[in-house]
């Protein structure tokens, strides 16, 4: 893992597979069979993408955060 990975988690309880995020970064980002969405990989290197997924997701469910250091990078308001 490189120092500047970003890890992306999504919180299956609040997800409501509205899918903007895996057309925002679908590098990352994937809808599960369950709907929901799911990250590809447990650490990615770190984008405009990712960053304006967990931004755009309406119900607040996924969080970049620096692998590293557990920093919270997005969403952030």
């Amino acid at each position: 893992m490189s120092a500047d990975q970003v890890a992306v988690t999504v919180d299956q309880s609040r997800c409501i597979g509205s899918a903007l995020c895996t057309r925002t970064a679908p590098d990352a980002l994937a809808l599960a069979p369950n709907g929901r969405a799911t990250p590809l990989h447990p650490t990615a290197a770190p984008s405009e993408e990712l960053t304006e997924a967990a931004e755009m997701c309406p119900v607040e469910a996924i969080a970049v955060r620096h692998a590293a250091t557990g920093e919270l990078l997005a969403p952030v308001w």
